[in-house]
């Protein structure tokens, strides 16, 4: 009768516990089918973070890997694309050779490249190219904010309508939550076509609400491209009585380069309807034997590869005298670290340039284990006195990057991004001066050894910010 008695008492708890035990169990199995059927390949660090939130929290992980946890989209039907073509000048081929089997297009011979060394010159750039539009202009952008950068941007855009110009804006949801939105009557009214990238509120079939469109480029006739890491908002431009404008990077290409970037716009525009076209396309403009030598790298959910970092790994092993690069928010993953520690072990002078406080606490947190292993290895780490949101990173003098991805988890896996690749001696030589000239007002970064507090809370920011 005591038997039976404790028996029955008990017995509840077993079932709630088995039942737990086995939405556990199936929770793992959702996350292990979508991961390796899907080919989401993960860095370690997230698999982990997935698996922790999904064991431990199965009633809220499993809905949010549901919702949140596929970083990469059906992918389309891989082309074939040449290699190697006998007109075209010296590149690296470990970098050409790799993005081409890749499906990017070819690197391509182009007119002209200015860079912008500063907002005032690059807004200069942009409202021209806008003003000169006759026939088309489209625009991407992660931000659009209705203040004086976007006043200004705005009319000229409308002007441009006004004169018979087709005008399309592709803006991202969650960079336009809070400021965005209140432009879009205006250009709605004016005939220009507005789309937003990924609504929040959508089919989880095509798409994911944490999967970002965080490129930025602005495309003129299919003739000129406006590109780099400036959102439209005043801080990316304008000094401002004690807020002076952030450091950032942009550039104009004229040439071919803008219709490739162009038929990356299409691309984007179709994907809320869920259409995930070939990137590649017509390339016989691309094999000139004169002008600048560009490639537009993207990145994204969209394409089968991880594009940029892909690239950044295969550069960190063939590097042979420098790696140059500039972040605002460095948080890589192990394999990428490693490669740029082993880099420094072996003689290649790394040189990262990063702001003192960034505009995300968060990051500045996450990004501090990174720098203190690569110190160890003898890393040169310097620290601007100022918000610099530039990208770029510099290879030797083989190639240079430049645009709107980050050195962190976020921008290397999960979003929609946009690099492009120069491989004029030029353009690299113009970059590594610019990063030079910043590093002359930052100071040395000096690692300091962590609390255990500290590194708890350095470990969490890592994992819940930029891994899940």
């Amino acid at each position: 009768m005591q038997w039976a008695s404790l028996f029955s008492h008990d017995f509840p708890y077993s079932v709630l516990a088995l039942e737990h035990g086995v939405l556990v169990f199936g929770g793992l199995l959702i996350y292990l089918l979508l991961t390796r059927i899907g080919q989401q390949r993960r860095p370690p660090a997230s698999a982990v973070a997935w698996i922790m939130v999904i064991g431990l929290f199965p009633y809220v992980g499993i809905p949010i890997f549901l919702l949140f946890g596929t970083r990469k989209f059906p992918r389309p039907v891989r082309k074939s694309l040449p290699l190697s073509c006998p007109d075209v000048v010296p590149e690296p081929v470990w970098a050409t050779g790799l993005l081409a089997a890749m499906d990017l297009q070819p690197a391509s011979s182009n007119r002209a490249i200015v860079f912008h060394e500063n907002g005032t010159v690059s807004k200069t750039a942009l409202l021209a190219l806008i003003e000169g539009a006759v026939q088309q202009i489209e625009l991407c952008s992660f931000i659009l904010a209705p203040d004086e950068m976007g006043q200004e941007l705005i009319a000229a855009l409308v002007n441009a309508a006004k004169r018979g110009v087709k005008v399309r804006t592709l803006l991202d949801t969650v960079g336009g939550l809070q400021k965005s939105r209140r432009h879009i009557p205006a250009l709605r009214a004016a005939g220009i076509s507005v789309r937003w990238f990924m609504p929040l509120l959508h089919n989880p079939l095509k798409g994911r609400s944490n999967l970002r469109n965080h490129r930025k480029m602005v495309i003129v006739d299919s003739a000129q491209l406006w590109s780099g890491g400036r959102n439209f908002a005043v801080e990316y431009f304008i000094d401002r009585p004690g807020h002076p404008a952030w450091v950032d990077l942009s550039f104009v290409v004229r040439g071919p380069l803008a219709k490739q970037a162009q038929r990356l716009f299409e691309r984007d525009w179709e994907m809320p309807a869920g259409i995930n076209q070939p990137l590649a396309g017509d390339s016989e403009e691309t094999f000139a034997d004169h002008g600048a030598r560009v490639q537009l790298v993207p990145s994204g959910p969209d394409l089968a590869d991880d594009t940029v970092y892909d690239l950044l790994l295969t550069a960190a092993y063939q590097a042979r005298r420098r790696i140059v690069a500039v972040t605002p928010y460095f948080v890589p993953d192990d394999t990428l670290l490693l490669a740029w520690c082993m880099a420094c072990r072996r003689g290649v002078e790394f040189t990262l340039l990063i702001p003192r406080r960034s505009n995300h606490t968060l990051a500045d947190l996450a990004r501090e284990q990174a720098l203190r292993e690569l110190a160890h290895v003898g890393a040169r780490i310097v620290l601007y006195p100022g918000m610099i949101h530039a990208k770029a990173v510099i290879i030797d003098d083989a190639l240079a990057l430049c645009g709107s991805a980050n050195l962190d988890g976020r921008s290397l896996f999960l979003n929609f991004e946009l690099m492009t690749a120069f491989y004029g001696a030029a353009e690299i030589d113009w970059l590594a001066a610019w990063v030079q000239q910043q590093v002359a007002q930052a100071q040395p970064y000096k690692p300091q050894v962590p609390t255990w507090g500290r590194d708890i809370i350095e470990g969490l920011a890592r994992t819940v910010g930029f891994q899940l």
